[in-house]
């Protein structure tokens, strides 16, 4: 049986292909059959246009994105570019429907401009070079690629209206965690790059939503790390960084002192007996049984629950400083799911003050 898993192609590849088919197309006059479009690290891949036309001064082509066996957003989604001579210039590039404009800075495009990465730019550029040198004006559109945004890190990088046009490789390895991983790593640089230089690391929307309403942190300190903590730990400590607060529910961020810096449920164990023990050592007590971390804190008394709530912190805290190689202070908070504050590290009474 054969279990290898199919690659597919980046929206930058669809993109790129989509673009010398809309060139060819308004050059000869004649649909185009499938383009050979060239990659990035060399090779090329040929792809067959879904649709072709013209319209009024441009031509037009779309490509299906098939994404292999990946679970991407945009498999199954028509990437369409559209192409138009201009009097002078090179390749020029727009957002169409579905396409995102960068507003935060940050990002390796400057605010202002279509989120079209710049592997992918290229690519475009080196497909239509293919076909034409005149100078040409390129607008990429996914219909309904704004509703999909939603679904990803785009709102929160600052990228607004719909998606963004990627791939370093323009090929779609199943289940690599590359592309998560620099969405993630893009959260701390626009973060940096809008003065925020101590940030609020959290799991996801629990912890958001805390240092907020608990901290008033404003959303752009804010960086989701989701289960990546080493990687972007590994990241955090070769930047500029001030300070650093993790901020999150303490079934996820208990499992970091564990050991455990990938904090997928798939991928490392319930924090349920550590969470017990550090509280029993806390308390001098036997702690409370329990399928959850949270519900060994609700069954405690309120300030039982909170001694052992900064012992805990303390800990997070410790694991991380010690993880980012003491490059600068961090502090840890921990909030139940609905938001409440169960305890936090010395560090985050300070860091809160900030």
């Amino acid at each position: 049986m054969n279990t290898r898993l199919r690659t597919g192609h980046t929206t930058g590849t669809c993109a790129a292909a989509a673009a010398k088919a809309a060139a060819s197309l308004l050059t000869s006059g004649a649909p185009a059959g499938p383009v050979d479009t060239p990659l990035p690290g060399g090779g090329r891949v040929a792809l067959a246009p879904h649709e072709t036309g013209r319209d009024g001064e441009g031509a037009w082509a779309s490509i299906i994105k098939d994404a292999g066996d990946d679970p991407d957003i945009t498999h199954g989604a028509a990437i369409v570019a559209r192409v138009e001579w201009m009097a002078e210039g090179g390749v020029e590039f727009a957002a169409g429907e579905g396409v995102g404009m960068v507003t935060k800075p940050g990002l390796s495009i400057p605010p202002g401009e279509p989120a079209i990465n710049p592997v992918p730019r290229r690519m475009i550029a080196a497909a239509v070079r293919e076909v034409t040198d005149r100078p040409a004006r390129v607008a990429i559109s996914i219909p309904g690629g704004a509703r999909l945004a939603e679904k990803t890190f785009n709102p929160r990088l600052g990228v607004v209206g719909g998606l963004s046009i990627l791939g370093t490789t323009g090929i779609v390895r199943p289940f690599s965690c590359s592309a998560l991983r620099s969405s993630l790593v893009l959260g701390l640089d626009v973060a940096l790059a809008s003065g925020f230089d101590a940030p609020v690391f959290t799991p996801g929307a629990i912890g958001a939503r805390a240092a907020e309403a608990l901290f008033g942190v404003p959303g752009g300190a804010v960086v989701e790390v989701s289960n990546e903590w080493g990687y972007v730990l590994g990241a955090a400590a070769l930047k500029p960084l001030r300070a650093l607060l993790a901020m999150g529910h303490p079934g996820k961020l208990a499992k970091l002192p564990m050991g455990h810096w990938d904090t997928h449920s798939k991928r490392s164990p319930a924090a349920v007996e550590y969470a017990r023990a550090v509280a029993a050592e806390t308390l001098g007590v036997p702690a409370p049984e329990s399928d959850t971390v949270e519900g060994v804190f609700a069954a405690l008394e309120p300030g039982a629950r909170r001694r052992a709530g900064d012992a805990l912190a303390e800990r997070v805290a410790s694991a991380i400083h010690a993880k980012v190689g003491g490059r600068f202070p961090v502090a840890a908070a921990l909030v139940t799911m609905s938001g409440e504050l169960l305890g936090m590290s010395a560090g985050a009474r300070e860091w809160r003050a900030r």
